[in-house]
């Protein structure tokens, strides 16, 4: 069974706009969980912009099933995870003012920089992910530094995915082959939706984990957040 973590950053959104603890993530996180999530993402940005500082100590004495921060791997995040401790950590190359994570890790060029942070994160019993493209040789590269999975970028897919889901898929698919024969986890992100989220799983049935926020949360305003995290689920199953 492929696991569903879900990405609070808009319930965080929501808040901020107003200020204040409405909408609560805390409690958001507690019910996510009990509505069938086996995982919380958050990615507390340093601008603070929706997940805050004060939320991720917050948040990880209540998650219960895998708590995943993710983030670019400075001082600051590497601080917050230490004393967080989280199940997993996922390392995002994303420069300090982007609106959202638009690309992967090169990582042969960026090959020292994540040994030494990943080493420094397993230190602390945290696992690592980090998030990828397509490139069969970063794939390997990313081996080679020690992570224990990978996070699949999966924003072409769900671009071309209604002009061509099957040539869409198809590098995804190879991605994860090649993931998989290297001895990584393979988790997948960005996107992904109740539109096209089945088609990747039975293309990709040995996934580990997805994590999904935008698309969810969107759902979640006309189908109510229990349903709509239990339409994803169905998506998931393995029939």
């Amino acid at each position: 069974m492929t696991s569903l973590s879900v990405n609070i950053n808009k319930i965080a959104t929501l808040r901020n706009a107003r200020g204040g603890e409405n909408p609560n993530v805390v409690n958001v996180a507690k019910d996510c969980e009990r509505f069938g999530a086996q995982g919380i993402t958050i990615h507390p940005r340093p601008d603070e912009r929706h997940i805050t500082t004060k939320d991720v100590y917050d948040l990880a004495p209540i998650v219960t099933t895998e708590f995943n921060i993710e983030g670019y791997p400075d001082e600051r995040f590497l601080e917050l995870v230490e004393k967080n401790k989280p199940a997993q950590a996922t390392l995002v190359p994303d420069p300090p003012g982007v609106l959202t994570s638009n690309a992967g890790w090169d990582t042969i060029k960026h090959h020292d920089f994540l040994k030494d942070v990943i080493s420094e994160l397993k230190s602390m019993g945290v696992r690592t992910s980090i998030f990828i493209g397509t490139d069969l040789k970063l794939i390997e590269a990313a081996a080679k530094i020690g992570t224990d999975r990978i996070e699949l970028y999966t924003e072409p897919y769900a671009a071309n995915y209604a002009k061509d889901r099957e040539k869409a898929v198809e590098p995804f698919v190879l991605a994860a082959k090649k993931a998989q024969e290297v001895g990584l986890g393979i988790n997948a992100g960005h996107d992904l939706s109740l539109e096209n989220l089945k088609y990747l799983k039975e293309k990709i049935p040995f996934l580990d984990e997805v994590s999904i926020g935008h698309a969810l949360i969107c759902d979640a305003l006309y189908f109510g957040l229990e349903n709509t995290i239990q339409l994803y689920l169905r998506e998931l199953r393995e029939d």
